[in-house]
């Protein structure tokens, strides 16, 4: 595919997804998720991928939503599929009705690559909304983020109203909201929003290091299935519900071939080459969870 919002690129195993529009902050378009989605869609496909790594080109991370088209921006009647009926109601389960955002942040939750947010400057709206279901967060000391939903009279996007709280408790997310101010990085870091808080020219490297210490380290398989674990994880209601899926993975992939390379390794003090890949040997139980699906409000 080719791309004309983002640059792609893979080297030493990790791929770069990078926002590419510097002369408008990198504020999204409409066009702007497909394009990323389908680079997630080519890391998963890619085992030769073993982390993925996403930033902004220029000054800024994300702009959030692109508002130089005018005040109808947010209006879904001004678009192909209208979901507002005649009689004035709206037909919620339709595909134009879904947050555009939110399919993004969907599609990065369902991530089987470890994903670094690498923040380089400002993430506004969905700009910050997207790096929420990144697994590590590393940010310039310039960048600040906007939850600024309210603001322009809607509410959260991109799942944030999930993601959001998890990542920072309840009462730093709705003061966040409420106030819809730009909140600094010393702030943010504060909060737990960042694993590392670094100077600008530090960032990349930074990022780099992290991921290409992801790509020696861990066994692609294991990446995939703990990352998912972990954020699935988030819905248990009890540790026998995680003790479950940790035995049936401890099991599954104790007899990988893996599993005897990583002891191999370690025995000989040397770097690992785990054969598994992601496209072939998952473990048998995977998905262990029921999918939700989109679906209209009860009227």
């Amino acid at each position: 595919m080719d791309f004309h919002l983002i640059r792609f690129e893979i080297a030493d195993h990790i791929a770069t997804i990078t926002l590419n529009r510097p002369e408008k902050m990198n504020a999204l378009t409409p066009a702007m998720p497909a394009e990323i989605i389908r680079a997630f869609d080519l890391t998963d496909d890619d085992d030769s991928v073993r982390a993925v790594m996403v930033t902004g080109a220029g000054r800024a991370f994300c702009a959030g939503a692109d508002l130089s088209s005018g005040k109808d921006v947010f209006d879904k009647s001004t678009r192909p599929g209208n979901p507002q009926r005649a009689d004035g109601r709206f037909d919620y389960t339709l595909e134009t009705a879904r947050d555009g955002g939110g399919t993004l942040a969907l599609r990065i939750f369902r991530s089987l690559k470890p994903v670094i947010a690498a923040i380089n400057g400002p993430a506004v709206g969905i700009g910050s909304a997207m790096t929420l279901p990144m697994d590590i967060r590393i940010a310039s000391d310039t960048a600040r983020m906007g939850f600024v939903y309210g603001k322009f009279g809607i509410v959260f996007e991109g799942c944030s109203s999930y993601f959001l709280p998890r990542a920072v408790g309840m009462a730093k997310a709705l003061e966040w909201a409420m106030t819809a101010r730009n909140v600094p990085a010393p702030e943010l870091a504060e909060a737990g929003m960042f694993n590392h808080l670094v100077r600008p020219e530090e960032l990349m490297p930074k990022a780099r290091a992290i991921a290409a210490e992801i790509a020696a380290s861990i066994a692609p398989v294991s990446a995939a299935v703990m990352r998912q674990m972990i954020w699935r994880g988030q819905a248990m209601r009890h540790p026998m519900e995680a003790h479950r899926v940790e035995s049936w993975g401890i099991t599954n992939r104790g007899m990988s071939a893996d599993t005897q390379e990583g002891a191999a390794a370690f025995r000989e003090k040397r770097p690992p080459a785990f054969p598994g890949k992601v496209s072939t040997d998952m473990p048998d139980y995977y998905p262990w969870w029921d999918e939700p699906e989109y679906r209209g409000p009860p009227l």
